[in-house]
């Protein structure tokens, strides 16, 4: 009995132990110091959920528990910016940013991203109308080139993407060579899985083999790095399916979000 009552003090002394306590508040304190962060996504929700998911998963790395960080999410309606686009109707496609940028900002976001890059065709038009900045894909994305001393990659995406330069040309300003695809059957076809296969969350196996095919072509042409210019591309190829670099957008801009949410801690 002498034993027993022996074990239980140091068991309530253990369970009173005041580093653990603190090194438990410690976190709370750091959780509560990260900043907020709004996501426009929907276009498609396939790659938001991925956005979502990326963030999660390297707050909860950087505090090594289930810490969950500030987000916000304004979901767009995908099929209203599909019947714009078919319209030439960015003005109409900008409205529905800046709603959402303006219903994120008002809610506590302190920055906000677009989940897509072909959204960013109407970056300056949306910028200029909210207050809080947006973190652009491009920026991120060159950064990360950059980074691995590629000089030389292959870009591919929307339509809108490979034929306007609202992406590529930013990706260029930071010194790398960025090439597309030209021939109109090529384009129409990357296109087409995009919206007609991809945004549903369909992968057939047919439409990745064509993907590769023309991502292969281009490496005969020298490109030492891909990025998958289309938020979606990434469900289909992965790292294992190419021996060069690839940069998947999606992965790239999300961490750039968690860099701006971990930007006051990381500071310290």
């Amino acid at each position: 009995m002498r034993y027993l009552a022996f074990f239980l003090i140091i068991t309530f002394f253990a369970c009173q132990n005041p580093s653990t306590e603190i090194k438990y508040n410690n976190h709370q304190m750091d959780g509560n110091n990260m900043k907020t962060l709004g996501l426009i996504g929907g276009t498609s929700w396939h790659s938001t959920i991925d956005y979502y998911r990326y963030i999660n998963e390297s707050v909860n790395e950087h505090f090594g528990n289930n810490t969950n960080p500030p987000l916000l999410v304004f979901t767009m309606n995908q099929a209203q910016v599909h019947k714009y686009q078919i319209e030439n109707n960015w003005s109409g496609i900008a409205d529905m940013l800046v709603e959402g940028g303006k219903r994120l900002q008002n809610a506590g976001a302190e920055k906000v991203m677009f989940c897509a890059n072909t959204p960013h065709k109407v970056y300056e038009q949306v910028q200029k109308k909210l207050h809080c900045p947006i973190i652009h894909i491009a920026d991120a994305t060159a950064k990360k080139i950059k980074k691995r001393g590629i000089k030389k990659i292959v870009f591919l995406g929307t339509k809108y993407t490979m034929t306007e330069d609202f992406i590529t040309k930013r990706i260029a300003n930071k010194g790398i060579e960025v090439l597309t695809p030209k021939e109109p059957e090529v384009i129409e076809e990357l296109h087409r899985i995009i919206i007609k296969e991809l945004t549903y969350g369909k992968i057939i196996p047919a439409s990745k083999k064509y993907v590769l095919h023309i991502i292969q072509s281009f490496i005969k042409q020298g490109a030492n790095g891909v990025v998958l210019g289309c938020t979606e591309f990434p469900l289909m190829i992965e790292d294992h399916d190419l021996q060069i670099p690839i940069f998947n957008t999606t992965e790239i801009h999300a961490k750039a979000g968690v860099n701006f949410i971990l930007e006051d801690l990381n500071q310290k």
